[in-house]
């Protein structure tokens, strides 16, 4: 432990990626304090640059609305779907990959082959049937995420399902007449939830840039709703008379899904010290 808390690599990843990580959660729990008003309309400031209004440090959009509190408030679009997503995908994914691992047979052909049809299918070709036939939102967004992404759970926790059920732990605990349920609860997954953990995190930031790339293109949340995708379609036609429209949000994308892979590559490295990368 005292090798891991002096180590370089702690200092530097660990504390980054954390330090950026929670300051956006702070920025976004705190935004109706810290910038409120972000749908105030005022034409009377529309496009003041940043750094020259007090009341509006990042300046304002072509509505006069405060690009500060929007980029704040948009942050709640971002982390609920990133976070809401990815635990449905866990749910959804941990769930068949015990499933198929563990009993095999035809649960492991059924669940797998099922799998291979979710992973032949291009996800903007998804994005854009579901849509067409849904409607954008974001509860069909996140619903979309989940569908999309369960599968690498799923074939995570069956790899390793199928190398631990063959343990002397999980042997022992068979032949001593353990239920199957207990066995997959107690001896399997706590055993496999690490490389879970790694692939959530990294999956945050995935899912939060695929939101705003969805709404960027009109397939996502209500354009009526502050998002970071939506702010950076509604200042693309204002970079060269008003850039700080787009790139405000836009460094937020960036800080936050910098943060989130700094923790991934952490926890990587952390819960799988064979597999650490020398610096």
């Amino acid at each position: 432990m005292n090798n891991l808390l002096n180590s370089r690599y702690f200092s530097l990843e660990l504390i980054l990626g954390l330090g950026l990580t929670v300051g956006v959660i702070i920025c976004v729990v705190f935004s109706g304090w810290l910038a409120p008003g972000p749908d105030q309309i005022n034409l009377t400031a529309r496009l003041l640059p940043p750094f020259v209004d007090p009341a509006h440090p990042f300046g304002t959009d072509p509505l006069g609305r405060d690009v500060m509190a929007r980029v704040f408030a948009g942050g709640w679009i971002s982390l609920e779907v990133g976070f809401i997503s990815v635990i449905g995908s866990v749910l959804v994914g941990v769930t068949m990959g015990l499933i198929s691992g563990y009993y095999r047979g035809f649960w492991d052909i059924l669940l797998m082959r099922f799998a291979d049809i979710q992973l032949a299918l291009p996800f903007i070709l998804l994005a854009i049937t579901v849509i067409a036939i849904v409607g954008g939102s974001l509860t069909n967004t996140i619903i979309l995420l989940i569908v999309s992404q369960w599968v690498q759970y799923a074939r995570l926790v069956r790899a390793q399902v199928l190398a631990l059920r063959e343990r002397e732990f999980v042997l022992a605990a068979q032949a001593t007449g353990v239920k199957n349920i207990n066995i997959i609860r107690s001896h399997l997954l706590p055993n496999l939830m690490g490389p879970v953990v790694v692939l959530m995190t990294l999956n945050v930031a995935n899912n939060i840039l695929l939101e705003s790339s969805l709404t960027f293109l009109g397939l996502g949340v209500d354009p009526t709703i502050p998002s970071w995708g939506g702010m950076l379609a509604d200042g693309r036609t204002y970079l060269q008379t008003a850039w700080w429209v787009s790139v405000f949000p836009g460094v937020a994308i960036l800080l936050t899904v910098l943060g989130l892979n700094l923790l991934g590559d952490w926890l990587r490295d952390t819960l799988d010290p064979t597999g650490r990368t020398e610096r």
